[in-house]
């Protein structure tokens, strides 16, 4: 029996673009589309939507891969996520590996095998796995990057940045970083822009679970550091470090300003209203799916499954500093801002 596999294969496509012509041709080049209904007439190919999902896997599904469904901010992903899939006449099959490196190569495995592509959020594995994903199906990556597989990440450094340009120009000098995971590829993209603000001393506080209780955890180092401000590796990390802060009686942002990351629905449901630097999700989430189906792309290209040769696609979306209520002038007299680059 002819399967979608044979027909993707002759017509020099993937099974999730051969999908794509066949069951929802409008979102399709038309020469891509062309090609591939060419090629199922000359194969003799008859779509059975029940037994191709039984025989191959194909099933009109993509997974989604994150590594903690409660998280808020995978939350929004898995909304955009599952409203451009069915937009494309998807559905999407999500996967929780609770932030643990091993199980997450192992989920993702076996995800790939019964959907037509996979979508990692933020993956915790080595680089060796990521690339090993390559050659079981398309995948495309989110908050992560990787010379085999097309991404979408954010432009992180730059969000960096514009915090600790904000705390120098409210006087801050000595600045405190509660990092994320050690594995956390974004942890990295944020400590890169650690030192980009001149007059500035970090004072990095390590690594910890993106999870409010590590906020909390980190209260002592906090105030024993000398710092006058703290950038918390996310959120929920600033809302935990709030809360026990003002448990001991320190005021926020009177006695220590806190910049959070993500820019969560809780951001602003904190007392105080939490500055942070606003990430698109939701918008990662769709831009994501897009790469993964081939919406839009040029014919005879994929993005989910590079061409030889070609390095795989990678966008990264713009952030932005929401100044809210949880910065205050520092110790030192405030400063203007630094001149625009």
């Amino acid at each position: 029996m002819v399967t979608l596999r044979d027909v993707a294969r002759a017509a020099g496509v993937s099974p999730a673009t051969a999908s794509r012509a066949l069951g929802n041709p409008d979102v399709v080049a038309a020469g891509t589309r062309e090609r591939v209904l060419r090629t199922a007439r000359e194969l003799g190919y008859r779509a059975n939507q029940a037994a191709r999902a039984l025989a191959t896997g194909d099933s009109g599904m993509i997974g989604l891969v994150v590594p903690d469904i409660e998280s808020p901010f995978f939350a929004s992903i898995a909304k955009g996520v599952d409203a451009r899939a069915r937009e494309l006449g998807s559905s999407v099959l999500i996967a929780d590996t609770q932030e643990d490196a091993e199980l997450e190569a192992e989920v993702a495995g076996r995800v790939q095998e019964r959907v037509e592509g996979v979508i990692l959020c933020s993956p915790r594995m080595g680089t060796a796995d990521l690339g090993g994903l390559a050659d079981l199906g398309p995948t495309v990556l989110i908050n992560r990057e990787s010379s085999d597989l097309p991404s979408v990440s954010f432009e992180t450094p730059t969000g960096v940045r514009a915090a600790l340009a904000h705390l120098r120009s409210l006087g801050h000098r000595v600045i405190a970083y509660v990092g994320g995971p050690h594995s956390a590829w974004a942890d990295a993209e944020r400590r890169s822009a650690l030192h980009a603000v001149p007059g500035l001393r970090i004072v990095d506080l390590g690594h910890h679970r993106p999870v409010h209780d590590s906020g909390a955890a980190a209260v002592d180092t906090v105030m024993a550091c000398g710092a006058s401000a703290v950038l918390c590796y996310n959120d929920l990390v600033a809302v935990g470090l709030v809360r026990s802060l003002q448990s001991r009686g320190i005021r926020v942002p009177e006695d220590i300003s806190v910049v959070g990351f993500d820019d969560i629905a809780l951001a602003t449901l904190t007392a105080p209203a939490l500055t942070t630097v606003r990430l698109p999700w939701a918008a990662a989430g769709r831009v994501a799916v897009d790469l993964l189906l081939g919406a839009g792309e040029d014919a005879g290209e994929d993005a989910g499954e590079p061409a030889a040769g070609r390095a795989p696609r990678r966008v990264r979306l713009g952030v932005e500093l929401v100044v809210r209520e949880s910065t205050g002038v520092g110790p030192e007299r405030a400063v203007p801002p630094l001149p625009e680059a």
